[in-house]
């Protein structure tokens, strides 16, 4: 073999060797030689576009297509059509490619890969379908196939066939990442990292992965680790879409919201049509206590989907914290809409308010925290009062301490069979909604929760009578929603030193563990095990509650549920609190017998806790 055949086949030997630019020079040699050589065209066009030069590579394939039609140049031409993003006429062009060979995988492989970008995942689906019919073992064909399965929300095949891609290559890195995009669907964070990382572990320098690894980070309350693996993610791919928007969601978690804001008008600049990248940015100026500028912002991620859950959410919160409960309720409902949302709501009508409910029997089932519950069961005494028959539905480690809630309300834990028939059913949360609740009509007598006789007896012969009882709770749940509502342990070191002050622990498993470390330098009581052990949850504390004078607690469900036993208790609030507690009052309009203390700037807990020790010196001295 001499002359042009000799150099058109030297350029496909390096070519596969990955000397690009030596091989499309050597093609351009064989094509300055013969121009209509279709296979140095083609060629020519492969390399072009692994090169990154699409507008070249199409130049070429359609020559190739011009001079002797064919499924390999149509594919070429196609390929070359959708890196430049006219997926229209790519798509035509796979489409005869596969008209002059039915049986190209390439053609139907690439013409699924089209109709993915053209938001036609079913077709894609089918085509992909087709390919795997011809070539059954190919693992980088089952991995596209998982993508159409994801974005027709098919999670479970979806992630059947990322599991088969692998099996076939288990060096697979794309689709150990595409997995864990799948788990991450599902909430499955943990595994979902577990995906990443070995995507990580196989290909270091994947960007796409180091995101998505720092967005599931956040989810699992590693922020920092967050903000590490998108910061990677961008130093590795700069131009990277979405990145900016998760090193925002990593800075709010670290409590910088400064930064945030700064992410965030990055991704705006970056993107200014996605709805996320407003919701950050409103997520940030709500984190800096600018909720009228949050809302706005809100209100243009809104504008640009409005079937964006978050920031329809995310704009009823601040509603709600602002007050405006005739807005902000129906714009609460869109929680249902989240990822993660209570999904086993019970089947029937349900009732929305509309409709008269007196004779009926109502469902109402809780769907969010313990605390919620705790705060909200109150409804069902409305619902009762209005003249329904009531089935209460809350978790079941709650059962035991909503008993006493209404003689005549059955209490049941969620998820049980109801075995008596039901009219309709609400959910908790929404039951405000269903009523037109307002602050100024919110049902707040108390106590409306009861302690069980027989623990008050227990706890109250603990404590004995001497000193001002006050129990204490420092640490919240450790998870996104706590960012920010935990004191840090030592503010109570001062409120040991008043006089006749006793400080007796709330709380129970690892933040005690603190009490341990801060030894001798703050003086707390532990009542010790057993403390609200046993499936049922809150019936110690409850009972110790009864007991103490006061109840100082940072924003929990301790709080909740000090409230509804009608207790005094003074609440420490982040700046920015959650809703419940609305802005700008010492007072709670939830629990009477409650006090509000705010921190002034964020992060400042030692103006609230200057405040509590006066306040808590005074009640001291005429305890004494």
């Amino acid at each position: 073999m001499t002359g042009p055949d000799a150099q058109r086949a030297r350029a496909i030997a390096l070519h596969r060797a990955g000397r690009l630019e030596e091989a499309e020079r050597m093609y351009c040699d064989v094509l300055r030689q013969n121009p209509a050589d279709v296979l140095a065209l083609t060629s020519s066009a492969a390399a072009l576009r692994d090169l990154g030069r699409p507008a070249e590579a199409l130049a070429r394939a359609s020559a190739a297509v011009t001079v002797r039609p064919s499924a390999v140049a149509c594919c070429h031409q196609g390929a070359a059509l959708h890196d430049l993003g006219r997926f229209s006429e790519a798509l035509a062009s796979f489409d005869r490619a596969l008209a002059l060979e039915p049986r190209s995988v390439e053609a139907h492989n690439y013409r699924g890969m089209t109709l993915q970008q053209l938001r036609r995942s079913a077709e894609a689906l089918a085509s992909f379908d087709a390919a795997l019919a011809l070539r059954p073992q190919s693992a980088e064909l089952h991995s596209n196939r998982g993508i159409a399965l994801r974005r027709l929300q098919r999670l479970p095949e979806a992630l059947a066939s990322f599991d088969r891609a692998i099996t076939l290559r288990p060096d697979f890195a794309a689709a150990h990442n595409n997995r864990g995009l799948v788990l991450q669907d599902r909430g499955w964070y943990g595994a979902a990292a577990a995906s990443y990382q070995r995507a990580l572990e196989l290909q270091p320098n994947y960007a796409e992965a180091h995101n998505n690894l720092g967005t599931v980070q956040c989810k699992l309350g590693e922020p920092a680790a967050a903000l590490s693996s998108c910061r990677l993610a961008l130093q590795l791919q700069p131009r990277m879409p979405g990145v900016h928007g998760n090193l925002a969601n990593a800075l709010r978690d670290l409590e910088r919201p400064e930064e945030a804001l700064a992410e965030s008008e990055l991704a705006i600049r970056e993107d200014p049509a996605s709805a996320a990248n407003y919701c950050h940015r409103g997520n940030a100026l709500h984190d800096l206590g600018d909720i009228p500028a949050a809302i706005a912002s809100y209100d243009r991620a809104i504008e640009c989907d409005s079937r964006y859950a978050l920031a329809q959410f995310n704009k009823g919160l601040c509603l709600l914290l602002m007050g405006d409960f005739a807005r902000g309720l129906p714009q609460y409902e869109w929680r249902k809409q989240l990822a993660g949302a209570d999904a086993a709501a019970p089947a029937g009508r349900v009732w929305s308010g509309d409709e008269e409910i007196a004779g009926n029997t109502l469902l109402i089932h809780a769907d969010q925290a313990l605390g919620d519950t705790i705060q909200f069961c109150r409804y069902a005494k409305v619902a009762e009062r209005r003249g329904a028959r009531v089935v209460l539905a809350v978790q079941p480690q709650l059962r035991a301490l909503l008993a006493g809630l209404s003689p005549t309300i059955r209490i049941i834990g969620r998820g049980e069979q109801v075995s008596d028939e039901y009219d309709c059913h609400c959910a908790l949360m929404s039951v405000p909604l269903a009523f037109r609740a307002t602050p100024a009509d919110v049902p707040a007598a108390v106590p409306y929760l009861w302690a069980e006789p027989q623990r008050i007896d227990r706890w109250r012969s603990w404590l004995g009578t001497t000193g001002l009882k006050v129990g204490i709770a420092w640490q919240g749940s450790r998870n996104r929603i706590d960012v920010g509502r935990s004191v840090p342990l030592e503010m109570f070191t001062r409120l040991a030193t008043i006089a006749g002050v006793r400080l007796i622990s709330l709380q129970k498993g690892a933040a005690t563990e603190q009490l341990r470390a801060a030894g001798r330098h703050l003086q707390v009581e532990l009542p010790g095990d057993p403390f609200d052990e046993g499936p049922q949850a809150f019936l110690d504390s409850a009972a110790m509650m009864v007991s103490l004078d006061l109840i100082i607690t940072c924003d929990t469900a301790l709080a909740h549920l000090a409230g509804a036993l009608g207790r005094p208790t003074w609440v420490a609030l982040k700046q920015v609190p959650d809703w419940r507690w609305l802005l700008d009052r010492g007072d709670s309009p939830w629990y009477p017998t409650m006090r509000l203390f705010r921190q002034p700037r964020r992060g400042d807990w030692e103006s609230v806790f200057a405040a509590i020790h006066a306040e808590l010196a005074r009640l001291a001295t005429v305890a004494s």
